[in-house]
């Protein structure tokens, strides 16, 4: 090999990542950003199949510069195989579900079998998804106390309240925090709100069925509940931001705005008036509930730039016209 080559393969090297889920809402995304910004990306998806795969095989710079590696969270040696040789790994894969057996188990298991095989490929920084659900389920925070990355959700209370998805998340994210300490692995964690955005994959998500019921009949009225978004865009930007920044530490909260669900609806209605969207709020005995506090202030320190929330949810509903999930009316 020569001087030239050697060189090349080392920088080839330097810019390969891992990102896990590849197929999922944010695991799409963030193999688009990282190909538009250079890095080969290896994918691990639960199938090859060429059909579930498509929308990524499609990406700009796809054919060149990505690897679809099989591999469930649980198998470890599949994760191995595909970490080895990257010098960081996005982990935004997670189950979606109210299952406590679904949910548990699987992230939390997951997430260390990915903190292990980073650990024996020596990467230089794994860029953990958590989730907002592992930072504001806890009933004793006041009204006016500001949400910030030192926020961790009450896990009694999530298991009272049979929240099982935020009760993983949390448990997940602290066993990530746990291994990665004893591993000595460099751990960065991202925790998005709800996310909204256009879909890159065929099948729907949790985030887009959100809006979904308030477009398509299924919900007559409302709920009194709050409720945090931001652009699956910035989600992945961020992910990619905390990764390249020598000196992020520590959790990210990734959120634009929080929304009463009065505020979305009329932002739906205002948008999009020839869908059935409710007026009528499902609990008109209890106060309207009040918007959380938050700060995203430390993404922004690191350049990024949050797309409104209203953005975010015309470009959902455009994106569910397209693939066919919500007819278009005149």
């Amino acid at each position: 090999m020569t001087a030239d080559n050697a060189l090349s393969s080392t920088t080839d090297q330097r810019k390969t990542v891992c990102v896990t889920g590849a197929g999922g809402f944010i695991g799409s995304w963030l193999v688009k950003l990282l190909l538009e910004r250079g890095y080969a990306v290896r994918g691990t998806v639960r199938s090859l199949d060429e059909a579930k795969n498509k929308h990524l095989r499609e990406l700009e710079g796809a054919s060149e510069r990505l690897v679809l590696c099989k591999a469930d969270l649980l198998d470890l040696d599949g994760l191995r195989e595909a970490i080895k040789g990257c010098e960081g790994v996005f982990h935004p894969a997670s189950p979606v579900t109210d299952d406590p057996e679904l949910m548990v188990y699987p992230a939390v298991e997951g997430t260390r079998n990915v903190i292990r095989a980073a650990a024996e490929a020596g990467v230089r920084r794994v860029v953990f998804t958590s989730s907002i659900g592992a930072v504001t389920m806890d009933p004793k925070r006041g009204d006016d106390v500001v949400v910030d990355e030192s926020c961790w959700s009450d896990l009694e209370f999530c298991k009272q309240t049979k929240n099982w998805y935020c009760y993983g998340k949390a448990v997940a994210e602290q066993a990530a925090w746990d291994l990665a300490r004893e591993l000595r692995v460099d751990l960065v964690v991202v925790n998005p709100v709800l996310v909204l955005g256009p879909l890159l994959q065929a099948t729907i998500n949790a985030s887009a069925m959100h809006l979904l019921k308030y477009l398509d009949g299924s919900a007559k009225t409302y709920t009194n509940a709050v409720q945090a978004y931001v652009h699956v865009r910035d989600v992945a930007d961020a992910h990619i931001r905390v990764f390249e920044a020598p000196a992020a530490s520590g959790r990210f909260i990734c959120a634009e705005s929080v929304l009463h669900r009065e505020d979305l609806v009329r932002i739906l209605a205002k948008l999009f008036p020839e869908y059935p969207v409710p007026t009528k709020c499902s609990d008109e005995i209890n106060p309207r509930k009040k918007l959380y506090k938050f700060t995203n202030q430390k993404l922004k320190d690191l350049g990024l730039e949050f797309t409104p929330a209203a953005q975010a949810v015309y470009e959902t509903v455009k994106s569910l016209q397209e693939k066919g999930q919500l007819p278009i009316l005149s």
